[in-house]
């Protein structure tokens, strides 16, 4: 009988595993999902500021060789805050690995030029929107991007408060009720969702959803 698939869900923080779970179980249930946590680099990730060190590029990429000796057909990371990290490991390691917005980003702009994106970590936000604009320029788009980074959400939902984190996240959201689309910028603000759609009518993106999509094709085609 064939093996199943085995993906590796690299977690930088406990609050994106949750989303990333439930889409993998709808959306691709005969793979074989297994989390790999390391919830201090977030830690440091936010000590360091806009630039990511090379010692933490370097320790981010030794999780990503260990998670392939542990079989790994595809490792996808559930944590933007690390784009160079995960662009040294996409050229190092032998399995496909993902970003995790780059399926969300491209369902965006294929919406329009004027894109809006909700975000909660805002050490994340310079890497994301610099892939933004990559991706943009490969689909030959001319969309921009402007992002509102919701104050203390991320906060209350470490705490266990998802519900003041929702609000907080769809009470922003009118801000950008007038962009093309709305993206949720990290796996955990898509707990989101529901209010944020509530409150505009255009199209939202959350990256769960999308990732899972866009690893499945990479992996079993």
């Amino acid at each position: 009988m064939p093996r199943s698939p085995r993906i590796v869900l690299f977690h930088a923080t406990p609050v994106a595993m949750e989303p990333i779970k439930t889409s993998m179980a709808r959306l691709w249930p005969e793979a074989e999902a297994v989390n790999l946590l390391d919830d201090g680099l977030t830690i440091d990730r936010a000590r360091e500021g806009d630039e990511l060190s090379e010692i933490l590029i370097e320790r981010f990429v030794d999780l990503g060789r260990y998670a392939c000796r542990a079989g790994a057909d595809g490792i996808l990371v559930t944590c933007s805050a690390f784009g160079p990290a995960i662009d040294r490991m996409i050229g190092t390691l032998p399995v496909p690995v993902l970003k995790p917005n780059e399926a969300m980003f491209r369902a965006a702009i294929r919406q329009g030029r004027r894109i809006g994106m909700l975000a909660t970590f805002a050490p994340s936000v310079p890497t994301m929107e610099a892939e933004f604009a990559e991706f943009a320029a490969q689909a030959g788009a001319d969309s921009k991007l402007d992002t509102i980074v919701v104050p203390d959400a991320i906060d209350l939902l470490r705490k266990g408060d998802a519900e003041t984190h929702n609000r907080l996240v769809g009470d922003m959201a009118p801000d950008l009720a007038d962009r093309d689309a709305i993206m949720l910028a990290h796996f955990s603000t898509s707990r989101a969702a529901e209010k944020v759609r509530a409150a505009v009518s255009v199209p939202v993106f959350t990256a769960p959803d999308a990732a899972v999509t866009r690893m499945r094709e990479l992996v079993a085609g």
